[in-house]
């Protein structure tokens, strides 16, 4: 199963490949510093499989991901590292730039 949702943004040369756990979908994270409105119009509707992710992670010159399955594979595959994560009330989040 599937419990993965992505979408590719681009705009003028610039992309941003957004990943998030599917149940967080809808939902607003919060805390006393930060609101996320996790919604399809940024994250997407599109499931991913774990390896696609990390494919596509690796290949990806800026991503924005929130939820423990997602933040988990990017760190699993070396891609961030424990203190790129923040926590936005429980929910881990974190986004990767290349320049």
């Amino acid at each position: 199963m599937k419990k993965i949702i992505h979408k590719i943004h681009k705009k003028e040369g610039f992309e941003i490949f957004a990943a998030c756990d599917k149940e967080l979908i809808g939902q607003t994270i919060s805390d006393e510093s930060y609101s996320v409105k996790v919604s399809e119009f940024f994250y997407g509707t599109e499931a991913i499989t774990e390896k696609a992710l990390e494919k596509a992670l690796k290949e990806a010159t800026n991503a924005n991901l929130i939820g423990e399955k997602v933040v988990k594979i990017a760190l699993k595959s070396g891609l961030i590292k424990e203190k790129n994560i923040i926590k936005i009330g429980s929910t881990p989040h974190v986004q990767i730039y290349r320049i």
